[in-house]
């Protein structure tokens, strides 16, 4: 259902106005995904459901196969480059933008019972970096990780900054809410998982750790990182760095970690 746009006050394309701004508050579920590769994770997947497209109208010609293989209610609008940045408030380059509606998250319970006897699982305490989150989910669906446990004050995976730096991995990688770091803590230990967190001030190295069947790697904010109270309640494992200089980025940190648990 390809339809023409020619004015950016379309009423039909209202979705994608002020993308920024919509962004920041209600949603209500909803969530934008942005390039062709974040697009297809997003029409090839079961978790959420496409509402519809905003393309270019160079894109929708590059795209003309991709286009012709959706349903047929699924509207596709189609406008020129300066009617499409004047909708979405930027210049966007990319000419790719699609409108989904999130399925509704898993309790954390369920989601953690429902992983097999061996499992990989992220922690994420105080992640309020879109870019941040969007890297540890890259990487958590680059190394196979089973989950992701969100703590209350972290940021929205499917932020469209988030789901961006993700290449489309938030929209993949199953996830879930807890109220705080102890409380994910002892809901991985009642499901039968080793629990480490990574701390730079950790006595264990994590190149010792030999992986456990079910385990889950906790990672903080930058800076403060990990409460005193979740660190005292788990394992906590480090990575050496160089003499004078002990600052991974979080995102990175979760790479090196994921790499040597994966399986």
């Amino acid at each position: 259902m390809v339809i023409a746009v020619s004015r950016p006050d379309d009423p039909r394309i209202a979705d994608y106005r002020a993308v920024r701004e919509r962004d920041l508050v209600g949603r209500e579920g909803r969530f934008m995904a942005e390039g062709e590769v974040v697009l297809r994770l997003l029409l090839g997947g079961a978790r959420h459901r496409p509402l519809s497209l905003l393309l270019s109208q160079a894109q929708a010609e590059r795209l003309a196969a991709l286009v012709e293989t959706l349903p047929p209610d699924l509207p596709v609008y189609v406008a020129g480059q300066e009617v499409m940045d004047a909708v979405v408030g930027f210049p966007i380059h990319r000419g790719i933008l699609a409108l989904g509606q999130a399925a509704p998250a898993p309790a954390a319970g369920d989601l953690l019972a429902g992983l097999g006897a061996e499992a990989l699982v992220v922690g994420l305490v105080g992640l309020a970096n879109h870019d941040n989150l969007g890297g540890i989910f890259r990487n958590a669906a680059a190394f196979g990780a089973d989950a992701v446990l969100l703590d209350a004050t972290c940021c929205d995976p499917l932020y469209r900054k988030a789901i961006r730096v993700s290449v489309g991995a938030s929209l993949k990688v199953p996830y879930a809410r807890v109220p705080d770091g102890l409380a994910m803590a002892g809901l991985l230990r009642r499901h039968g998982f080793e629990v480490l967190a990574l701390s730079p001030s950790a006595g264990e190295r994590l190149a010792e750790v030999a992986r456990p069947p079910r385990v889950a790697a906790l990672f903080g904010t930058e800076g403060p990182g990990l409460p005193d109270e979740v660190l005292g309640a788990v394992r906590p494992v480090g990575i050496p760095m160089a003499g004078g200089f002990d600052s991974l980025n979080v995102a990175t940190t979760s790479g090196i970690v994921l790499h040597h648990l994966a399986r």
